[in-house]
């Protein structure tokens, strides 16, 4: 332990008190913020900083919060746009995610979003990594909005987008005063998911769009697909685990294109106890029950998105269909919900009472009010706009070929 100095860090403060003790040291890293704060007020003039963790204490305690901004249309919303937050997130310790109007989407890029400003407001903010939303964001952020709003009002500190280019209706960079003012920051796109793909596949809806190379080639984006890694699903997982006398909650289901209706009900089931686990359905499983054309993301892909909302704690990765006993006793289940509103199945009812058969018994089966599922709400939106839907995939295909052609590696946050 060496001494400090008056001026840095290292030498914060000056006075008679001589901390030496590693006990002392390690209890005070271990208090709450609030108390480390109230300690040093008092103490400043009387202790002396005398070592390394002592400095990144105090520099942590007094520092500025770094505010992070990043902005976009987020439709469809998908888990690429989850790890673009959680990347921002990773720059920063605030993130503030600017949302565009449906008539700016519509301005900037010929034609509005599929879904609508609030159904995009609740996936975002539904999102664990995302601390405030604001609505009505301009598409382009020219000089006036980004000193009065982004560095003004929300004191951004940083600028993300990813590593394709964006551009508004005359070709330029819409991210160019940001990037000349210094404060623009580049990650790494996540690749093998766009809306548009996503969009593809409800054009194309065969049995095995949700493999890859089975896509047809017309609306199929085709260049590269997603590759799920243990690292990706690591960075995505929460850490925490349930409490000997946490209530847990189980539900399970194919969270098929993560949707609002979805994320009120994972809401609702998280209130149910402490801890929220969901049961994610194989592909496999959910073909067999929902028919040939679902799910239209693959098990990987849903996961990603699951684990990104706030209200979820753990998944299981291809849950089985029937709760079992087995399954309740391994991860301690005190309730198992499901939502009053059920899907239709090839089997009808008698598959969901199958399902749920163990739980009814045990008397800790709960049904949750919910509303009419989205996704096949969604399919219908795309299949009545699918002239205009087709060429915009096509368009899209070609610009996603010279992404793949000319990219360079991007490291991740």
């Amino acid at each position: 332990v060496g001494g400090g100095s008056s001026a840095g860090i290292d030498g914060v403060a000056q006075g008679k008190m001589d901390v030496s003790s590693e006990r002392a040291l390690n209890m005070l890293l271990c208090v709450g913020h609030a108390a480390a704060s109230a300690w040093v007020v008092s103490s400043a003039l009387e202790v002396r900083v005398r070592g390394t963790r002592w400095a990144r204490l105090l520099f942590w305690l007094r520092r500025r919060p770094v505010r992070v901004w990043i902005d976009g249309c987020y439709d469809v919303t998908h888990f690429g746009h989850y790890n673009a937050f959680r990347q921002a997130r990773a720059l920063g310790d605030v993130l503030i995610v600017g949302l565009n109007s449906d008539a700016e989407v519509a301005r900037h890029k010929g034609t509005p979003p599929l879904m609508t400003d609030e159904e995009r407001f609740q996936m975002v903010s539904a999102c664990k990594w995302v601390d405030t939303v604001v609505r009505d964001v301009p598409y382009v952020l020219d000089q006036k909005y980004l000193e009065e709003v982004v560095f003004g009002k929300y004191e951004v500190d940083l600028v993300v987008h990813g590593d394709d280019p964006c551009l508004d209706v005359d070709g330029n960079d819409v991210y160019a005063t940001s990037k000349a003012v210094g404060k623009y920051r580049e990650i790494k796109r996540t690749e093998g998911v766009s809306t548009t793909d996503l969009v593809g596949r409800m054009l194309t809806m065969t049995r095995d769009h949700h493999h890859s190379g089975q896509n047809d080639a017309s609306f199929s984006l085709g260049f590269t697909s997603f590759m799920p890694t243990s690292r990706r699903v690591a960075e995505f997982a929460s850490t925490r685990r349930p409490l000997p006398n946490d209530k847990v909650v189980y539900v399970d289901g194919a969270f098929d294109l993560l949707h609002p209706a979805q994320i009120d009900f994972l809401r609702s089931a998280r209130a149910l106890g402490d801890f929220l686990i969901v049961g994610v359905h194989k592909d496999e499983e959910v073909n067999k029950y929902k028919g040939s054309n679902f799910p239209i993301m693959n098990l990987h892909e849903r996961l990603l998105a699951v684990l990104s909302c706030r209200y979820v704690d753990e998944v299981v990765i291809g849950a089985p269909w029937e709760v079992t006993e087995d399954l309740i006793t391994t991860f301690n289940i005190s309730v198992v919900a499901h939502g009053s509103f059920y899907d239709n199945t090839r089997g009808g009812q008698p598959d969901y009472a199958n399902a749920y058969r163990v739980a009814r018994g045990r008397g800790i089966f709960v049904e949750v009010p919910s509303s009419e599922g989205a996704v096949k709400g969604l399919v219908e939106r795309v299949r009545n706009e699918r002239e205009r839907l087709e060429k915009k995939v096509k368009k899209k295909a070609a610009q996603e070929v010279q992404y793949y052609t000319s990219k360079t590696y991007v490291a991740e946050v």
